[in-house]
């Protein structure tokens, strides 16, 4: 480790420059760029603030573990810094005096990641954190940390590779785990949570066996060690690999902090559900829906945004191909004739008839995909069965999205209800894929079928009744209280909320006049955000650091693309500027766009499907209305803040605000949305 970390790496007094994780994250980078192992300091931070927004990296104990792989470090680097009155890095139990900030490169050899691998293994230690809190300078920190000196009892090494668990003499077989650990950078939370498992396994009397799936790669668990375990943990905040190899066994899953955090309660919860007789179905595309300790409402959302997110592709691709359908034959081809029976090669209208009829397919599955996938996130791969067949039946009843969303839930609690029965070992396997479904898909069916499908199905024509009446002063306001939700999270819950009431409108063969003003007024406000900060920071460039300006040239491509997203760097920045501005702009858009009685057919596509618009320069007048107002304000409100008293001080030499160093989702590193 000696190349990793030295003493010009090591801050012993960080309250001196510090106060706050972003300010302590700065100071221990400005050592590595002084060092030539950072090559740009602020966009090294902002991948370190975007590692930290996806979560908090303060641990028990006082320790703070700011890091991420980035492609402004040439050489993996540790650097360490102690604060006598602590920083909040988000830890349960306050503020850490340990503080290291791990740097690797975006190609960072494994041999170096392993070593990093071992400082995060040597955190859980007790005595370790002790050694360093009393050193009395930094070559002594360096010593502990390269392992030069030991403190009184050394840490634990990382085993290079699971191995069997022992035989022990008592005469009852042990308790036996195998656990799965892994978290976004894989560097240190990872081998953290391995560490605290093992120790608590270890204290407890259980054999206990992890893969870590780090960024050094893992070593796979030997398929008879997953044959003989009796449970399963799984901590991790990106996706199990193969986790279709634990089907079968009484499985927790959680977030990899609430290993580091909390290792003997998940392993007496796991012996728990192994004694009950509750095992898991296996892998799903649906990772993680919701931590154990969360509440009620945090896990309804994920289970209804789990449903919308796989729904969304089947709305963008049916509702375009509709739309270009229209485009090409006019709003009568949804009156063609089978293409089975009639297409002409040659004729236009034929190939219009062949996209609209495609796209009216793809919108056949909305309501079961929605429903299906809400019961997949409630209760894993059996509820999909219920689910699509609770969907499908809403269909078939005309219950319309408001059935969809009542069939998913039913789904999966009928499920969750059934795998809480306790069933003897022999049957267990025949469980997920005959008996549950069976049941599941009868019980769910009579529901829908007998008791509450009906009810439904008259407030789901209530509310298209409601959508088709509205005219004037009603249909501006829902217009600008549509604007507002699109830009008040820039594709988060509300956002979704808004997003997916303006594409149920028009999942139908023939739309109402006002569903499609909805969807033209929810798709204007939604590219207000993105492009409003591209114009900020074009003609107002000196009132935003260099990353953001970075940002501001992606986001102009995002806006126009229908990608709220691409605002999201801005907000996570200066929420309290942006997100407001955003909302003033976004409620202009979308009350302009229903004064203009702007359509659209199309769920998606931004300035792209402009041509399938009704009205389409007034559609575009209402977005750029938005787009300055909103532009205005950031402007307006960012330039208060650096003519206050201070402000020159405490910013950039010309007076500019200080370069933010927390984007929480860089246009570079956030993956591709689903939807705007």
């Amino acid at each position: 480790m000696s190349d990793l970390i030295n003493a010009d790496l090591v801050d012993l007094d960080l309250d001196r420059s510090a106060d706050s994780k972003e300010a302590a994250a700065r100071s221990l980078a400005e050592r590595m760029a002084a060092l030539g192992r950072v090559t740009d300091l602020d966009g090294f931070l902002a991948d370190v603030a975007a590692r930290e927004a996806q979560m908090p990296t303060g641990l028990d104990g006082g320790i703070g573990i700011p890091h991420c792989r980035s492609a402004h470090v040439t050489e993996p680097t540790l650097a360490f810094g102690r604060s006598a009155r602590g920083i909040d890095f988000g830890a349960p139990d306050g503020p850490a005096d340990l503080i290291f900030l791990i740097a690797a490169p975006a190609g960072a050899d494994d041999a170096h990641l392993t070593i990093l691998s071992s400082l995060a293994r040597q955190l859980m230690n007790t005595e370790f954190t002790d050694a360093l809190r009393a050193a009395r300078d930094a070559g002594a920190a360096v010593a502990l940390i390269r392992g030069e000196e030991t403190p009184q009892a050394s840490a634990p090494e990382a085993p290079s590779a699971p191995a069997a668990p022992t035989a022990t003499p008592t005469a009852e077989a042990p308790f036996r785990i195998v656990a799965v650990t892994s978290c976004p950078t894989g560097i240190a939370h990872t081998y953290m949570a391995a560490e605290a498992l093992e120790n608590a396994a270890r204290d407890a009397g259980v054999e206990l066996v992890v893969e870590t799936q780090g960024s050094a790669g893992f070593t796979r668990l030997d398929p008879a060690l997953i044959e003989a375990a009796d449970g399963v943990i799984l901590a991790h905040d990106v996706a199990v690999r193969d986790k279709a190899r634990f089907a079968g066994k009484a499985t927790v899953d959680t977030g990899v902090k609430a290993a580091v955090n909390r290792p003997a309660e998940l392993i007496a919860e796991v012996r728990a559900k192994a004694a009950r007789g509750e095992v898991t179905s296996g892998a799903t595309p649906v990772e993680r829906t919701g931590d154990s300790r969360e509440g009620y409402g945090s896990k309804l959302r994920k289970w209804l945004m789990s449903g919308v997110s796989y729904m969304v592709p089947f709305v963008a691709a049916g509702g375009l191909l509709i739309a270009l359908g229209f485009a090409l034959g006019g709003y009568e081809i949804n009156k063609a004739p089978s293409v089975m029976d009639h297409f002409l090669w040659t004729q236009a209208d034929s190939w219009a008839a062949l996209l609209f009829q495609i796209g009216n397919v793809a919108f056949g599955f909305l309501v079961p995909v929605l429903a299906g996938y809400i019961a997949y996130g409630m209760a894993d791969r059996p509820g999909l069965v219920p689910g699509f067949v609770g969907g499908s039946i809403a269909l078939t009843i005309e219950a319309g999205f408001l059935g969809g969303l009542a069939a998913g839930l039913l789904s999966g609690a009928v499920v969750l209800a059934i795998q809480r029965v306790r069933i003897p070992a022999p049957l267990r396997g025949i469980m997920p894929v005959v008996v549950i479904p069976l049941i599941s898909s009868a019980v769910v069916g009579f529901l829908m079928f007998v008791v509450i499908g009906k009810p439904i199905a008259s407030a789901q024509q209530a509310m298209t009744d409601w959508l088709g009446g509205l005219s004037g002063t009603n249909a501006v306001l829902l217009g600008a209280l549509l604007g507002l939700m699109m830009c008040f999270d820039l594709g988060g819950p509300v956002n979704k909320v808004a997003y997916t009431f303006a594409t149920a409108g028009i999942a139908v063969a023939d739309p109402s006049d006002s569903a499609m003003k909805i969807m033209a007024a929810a798709m204007a406000a939604g590219m207000v955000p993105p492009l409003a900060m591209a114009l900020a920071t074009t003609v107002r460039g000196k009132l935003f650091d260099a990353t953001e300006r970075e940002n501001g040239k992606a986001a102009w491509v995002l806006g126009a693309s229908f990608i709220s997203e691409g605002a999201i760097p801005f907000a996570a920045a200066d929420p309290l500027r942006v997100i407001p501005s955003s909302m003033v702009g976004g409620a202009l858009t979308g009350a302009l766009s229903m004064t203009f009685d702007a359509t659209l057919r199309a769920p998606h596509g931004g300035i792209f499907v402009v041509p399938l618009i009704g009205s389409p320069l007034l559609y575009l007048v209402a977005v750029a209305a938005g787009v300055c107002v909103t532009t205005a304000l950031v402007v307006l409100l960012k330039g208060l803040r650096t003519r206050t008293p201070g402000a020159r001080a405490a910013g950039a030499p010309d007076g500019t605000a200080p370069s933010a160093p927390a984007p929480a989702a860089e246009a570079k590193t956030t993956e591709a949305p689903v939807r705007a």
